[in-house]
C-alpha cells in the first residue's frame, strides 16, 4: 500500500502558477472490493532563479522632468510559488534615483524608478543603473538587468491625460444633458502654456458631434441627441486636449460609449400565408395560416418568453460528501472550526437551504452546534484530547421545498494533543509517605541495573516521549540513568568506602513545547542481603498512614456481611426442616383416614382429584410423596366417595396396577 515517486517531479511542468499543485489519485482495495480516492499535494522548493525579459534596458528621460516622476521598469518572473516567488526589487546606489516596489492585485511584484534629484543634461548626459530581482528563498536567487538612461534636452510641457481610454455606458432612452463621461488631462507648465482646451479630434464623424456635446472648459461629455441601440450599439469617440502655449502642445484620448439596449419596440407578428376559406370538411392538423415573430430589441427585450415555474426536484448537493476537521485540545468556546457548504440549482423557497445537525450522539448536540443558514459549526466547549480523540456527527442539508429534499454530510472532528500534561511518575509512588528503598550489593560491577523509574505522560505523541537524567545524588559518580528507559545502573564499581545510604533525584522531561516536567526521589541501600537494609530502617519512625482506619472499616463491613449471611442461611434452614415435619404430620395423619388397598398394593395412596362436572370426574393415584404419577380416569360420576374409590381400582387394567406398584417401588422415602 505505499504510494512510491517513480519519476522526477517538477511542480512548475506539472501546474505552472497554479498553487496549491495537487495530484489527484484512486486505488482500489480488494476483498473486500473499495475504492479510495486520495490526492498528494506538490509543495515547491525554490529551484528557478527570477529572469528578465531582457538582460538591458534603455529610458529617455528628459531633463526637465521634476522630481517625483515614476518610471515602470519591466518585471522579473519567477515561475517558483509563494515565499520562493519573485518578493523584492534592489537598485545600486546612485544620486538621482529611487526604487519603489509595488504589489498587483494578484500579489507579483513589480519595481518603478523615481527621480528624486532633478537631472541636467549639461552635467551628465547618460547614467547607468544596475536593478536586481531576488525570490524569497533560503538561500535567495537573483537576476540583474542593467538599465542606461539618457538624459534628453528640455521642450515645452505636452498635456497629458489621467487614462488613455474611457468606458462609459448609456440607456439608448437617455434624454439630452445626460452626463456620459468625464475627461481629465493635465499640463505641467505655468501660465497659458498650462491652460488646457478640450475639444472633438479632426476626424470625429459628425454623426458623433451630432449625438454628444463636449465641454471644452471641463472635459464633460454629455447626450446630445437621440440614441437607438438598434441602429449603432457602440460609439467610439477621439478627443483632444491642447495647450495654449504659442506651439500648443497635443495630447489625445479615446471614450468608448456602449448604448444599452431597452425594450422599447413591439414584438411584430407578420402572417405569410393564409388558407381562406377553411373547407368544413377539413382534416385536423391542416395549416390555416403561417405566422412569424420579430422583435428589434434585443438579448432578453427581443425573446417570447414562456415562463417554467421551478419544482422541487434537486436535492441540496454538498461540495464535498465528508469533511476532517482537526481542532488543537484546550480551544477556545465559541469558535468556527467548519463551513459546510452546499447548493441547489432549484429557484426561490425551494433552494432555501438551511443546515441541521443531526444528534446520534447526546454529547454531541452539547458540544457542536452549526448556523440554520450558513452551515458554519461552532465549537461550544473545549476539548481535550486525552477525554475524546474524536467525534463523529452527521449534518443534513435540506431545502425549503414542499415536499423537501435533504443531503446528510459526515463530519469528523479529530482533537489534535498538545502538551499539557506533565509526566507521572508511577514508581517509587510519589504521593505516599512510605520510603521506598532499591537494595545493591557491595562490589557490584559498572552497569549493574540497580531499580528503574516507571512514569507514563497522558498525552501522545511526541508529547508523550520521557527523558530521564540525574538532577542530584549523594554521590554523582557512582550512578547514572538512561535517558529514555528510567533505568538506574552502577556506573562504577562499587568500593568499600561508599557510603550505606545513596539518594538520588530524578528529573523526568517530556518534549513537548513547552517542556513539562517532573521529578522523583529514589533511595538506594548498599547492603549484602535485604535484612541489612530493614535493620537500618528500624530507627525510621512509622510513617502515619491515614489509610489504616479505611482498611479497619473494610475488615469490619466483611464480618458483619458475612454474619448476616450465616443467620439467613440457617434461618431458610429451620423453616425448611419446620415445613418437612409438617407435611410429614399431615401425611400420616392422611394415611390413617384413608383405606388401604389389600395385599400388595399397600404403597399406594388414593387421592382425590378435585371438584370437576359430573361426566368429567376423574381421580389421580400418586405413590407416598411420589416425584412420578400416574393418571387413572374412572368411570361416571357416583355419588358414594368410598364407592368411587373402589370402582376406580377394579375397572384399572392389572398391568396398570403392577405398573403403579413397580413406579411406587423405585420412589425414594420421606426420610431421604
Amino acid at each position: 500500500g505505499a504510494l512510491l515517486v517513480s519519476e522526477r517531479i517538477d511542480r512548475e511542468e506539472l501546474c505552472g502558477a497554479l498553487s496549491p499543485c495537487s495530484l489527484s489519485f484512486e486505488i482500489v482495495v480488494e476483498n473486500p472490493l473499495e475504492l479510495y480516492s486520495g490526492a498528494v499535494e506538490i509543495q515547491d522548493i525554490n529551484d528557478n532563479d527570477p529572469v528578465f525579459p531582457s538582460s538591458q534596458a534603455r529610458l529617455e528621460i528628459s531633463e526637465s522632468v521634476a522630481a517625483g516622476a515614476r518610471f515602470p521598469l519591466e518585471s522579473a518572473q519567477d515561475p517558483d510559488v509563494g515565499i520562493n516567488s519573485l518578493q523584492t526589487y534592489q537598485l545600486s546606489a546612485n544620486p538621482h534615483f529611487a526604487l519603489d516596489v509595488q504589489t498587483r492585485v494578484d500579489g507579483s511584484k513589480y519595481a518603478e524608478l523615481v527621480l528624486e534629484k532633478e537631472l541636467d543634461r549639461e552635467e551628465q548626459r547618460e547614467l547607468h543603473l544596475v536593478l536586481t530581482a531576488l525570490d524569497g528563498g533560503s538561500p535567495p536567487r537573483s537576476a540583474h538587468v542593467q538599465i542606461h538612461i539618457d538624459v534628453v534636452d528640455a521642450n515645452d510641457n505636452a498635456p497629458v491625460f489621467n487614462q488613455s481610454t474611457y468606458k462609459a455606458s448609456v440607456r439608448e432612452n437617455t434624454v439630452s444633458g445626460t452626463l456620459v463621461a468625464r475627461i481629465s488631462a493635465y499640463d505641467l507648465d505655468d501660465g497659458p502654456n498650462g491652460d488646457i482646451v478640450y475639444s472633438f479630434s479632426s476626424h470625429t464623424p459628425a454623426k458623433v458631434r451630432e449625438l454628444f456635446a463636449l465641454d471644452s472648459a471641463t472635459g464633460e461629455l454629455r447626450v446630445k441627441g437621440q440614441l437607438d441601440y438598434e441602429e449603432t450599439k457602440l460609439y467610439e469617440i477621439y478627443l483632444q486636449a491642447k495647450d495654449k502655449g504659442a506651439v500648443p502642445g497635443v495630447a489625445h484620448c479615446k471614450v468608448l460609449v456602449e448604448v444599452v439596449d431597452v425594450n422599447d419596440n413591439a414584438p411584430e407578428v407578420t402572417v405569410t400565408s393564409v388558407y381562406s376559406p377553411v373547407p368544413e370538411d377539413a382534416a385536423p392538423g391542416t395549416v390555416v395560416a403561417l405566422l412569424s415573430v420579430m422583435d428589434l430589441d434585443s438579448h432578453d427585450n427581443g425573446l417570447i418568453l414562456v415562463q417554467v415555474s421551478d419544482v422541487n426536484d434537486n436535492a441540496p448537493k454538498s461540495s464535498q460528501d465528508s469533511y476532517d476537521v482537526y481542532v488543537p485540545e484546550n480551544n477556545v468556546p465559541g469558535i468556527p472550526i467548519l463551513n459546510v457548504t452546499a447548493t441547489d440549482p432549484d429557484l426561490g423557497r425551494n433552494a432555501l437551504l438551511t443546515y441541521t445537525l443531526l444528534q446520534g450522539d447526546p454529547t454531541v448536540g452539547h458540544i457542536f452546534s452549526i448556523n440554520r443558514e450558513n452551515g458554519t459549526l461552532y465549537l461550544l466547549t473545549s476539548l481535550d484530547h486525552e477525554d475524546q480523540v474524536e467525534f463523529s456527527m452527521m449534518v443534513q442539508v435540506q431545502d425549503g421545498g414542499s415536499p423537501p429534499l435533504a443531503t446528510n454530510v459526515s463530519v469528523s472532528v479529530f482533537v489534535t494533543d498538545l502538551n499539557d500534561n506533565a509526566p507521572t511518575v508511577l514508581y517509587p509512588h510519589p504521593n505516599t509517605n512510605a520510603t521506598y528503598t532499591d537494595v545493591v550489593a557491595p562490589g557490584s560491577p559498572p552497569g549493574h541495573m540497580v531499580t528503574k523509574v516507571v512514569a507514563v505522560d497522558a498525552d501522545a505523541g511526541y508529547n508523550a516521549w520521557i527523558s530521564y537524567t540525574l538532577l542530584q545524588a549523594t554521590d554523582p559518580s557512582l550512578f547514572s540513568v538512561a535517558l529514555h528507559s528510567g533505568e538506574i545502573f552502577t556506573a562504577r564499581q562499587l568500593r568499600e568506602d561508599d557510603g550505606p545510604q545513596h539518594t538520588l533525584v530524578i528529573l523526568l522531561k517530556d518534549h513537548g513545547e513547552p517542556v513539562l516536567s517532573a521529578s522523583t526521589t529514589v533511595s538506594i541501600s548498599v547492603a549484602e542481603m535485604v535484612k541489612e537494609v530493614l535493620t537500618d530502617l528500624t530507627d525510621v519512625a512509622p510513617a502515619n498512614d491515614p489509610r489504616k482506619h479505611v482498611t479497619f472499616y473494610l475488615i469490619l463491613a466483611v464480618i458483619l456481611v458475612s454474619a448476616a449471611f450465616f443467620i439467613t442461611m440457617l434461618s431458610v434452614g429451620i423453616f425448611k426442616c419446620y415445613k418437612w415435619r409438617q407435611s410429614k404430620e399431615l401425611f400420616n395423619s392422611s394415611r390413617s383416614t384413608l383405606y388401604r388397598t389389600p395385599g400388595p398394593f399397600h404403597h399406594i395412596d388414593a387421592v382425590r382429584g378435585g371438584l370437576t362436572p359430573p361426566n368429567f370426574y376423574h381421580q389421580v393415584y400418586l405413590t407416598t410423596d411420589s416425584r412420578q404419577s400416574d393418571l387413572l380416569c374412572k368411570k361416571p360420576f357416583t355419588s358414594s366417595p368410598l364407592g368411587s374409590r373402589q370402582s376406580t381400582m377394579r375397572n384399572g387394567e392389572p398391568g396398570l396396577y403392577h405398573q403403579i406398584v413397580g413406579t411406587a417401588s423405585q420412589l425414594p422415602t420421606p426420610a431421604e
